[in-house]
């Protein structure tokens, strides 16, 4: 049986603001898969989720595109739960089975902003950008919000900015844009 499973492209806004965003990819085979890629999109973070994610990854046949996409979401999942070092091992696997999944590196990125590490995780998001993502606005206001941690106000609100002109409809970067009062020289 041949069913479409969508995958998640999220970062720390995910676990704290944000909504799911998502592809689709084909996977062969798959309750388990399509059951944590359904959690991750319906932004769950309880342990059933994780688990489904896991029985997929240990028992269902999955081509190395799937197999890597499902870490994304198991990682995602466990972001969401504040299992930072869990998150990124499992951004760490999905990345080293497909080194050209953006997302991997996008949501490796937000879980170090999420451990206040800004630098490293704009390196990554910077990174994860560079190889395309399908939801860019969420990886720019994860950018964003280490820009802030490490007090380059100008460069958190153009990113703000510019994820709130990718997506007109998401709240999130409207917020945190109200915070700022932009002064001309």
């Amino acid at each position: 049986m041949t069913r479409m499973i969508p995958y998640l492209a999220l970062g720390a806004a995910a676990f704290l603001f944000a909504g799911a965003a998502g592809a689709s990819t084909i996977v062969i085979g798959g309750g388990s898969a399509n059951e944590c890629s359904d959690a991750a999109l319906k932004g769950r973070s309880d342990d059933r989720a994780v688990l489904a994610c896991t029985t997929a990854l240990e028992l269902e046949t999955l081509n190395f595109r799937d197999r890597a996409r499902t870490y994304v979401n198991r990682g995602v999942l466990q972001m969401r739960q504040h299992r930072f070092t869990a998150a990124r091992a499992d951004f760490d696997q999905a990345s080293s089975i497909d080194p050209s999944l953006g997302e991997a590196y996008v949501n490796r990125g937000a879980t170090l902003v999420g451990e206040a590490r800004y630098q490293e995780g704009v390196a990554q998001i910077d990174k994860g950008l560079s190889m395309g993502v399908k939801d860019p606005e969420r990886a720019l206001y994860n950018r964003a919000l280490a820009h802030e941690g490490l007090g380059d106000l100008r460069a958190a609100y153009l990113d703000y900015a510019k994820a709130a002109e990718l997506k007109p409809d998401w709240a999130a970067p409207k917020t945190e844009l109200a915070r700022f009062t932009v002064k001309r020289p």
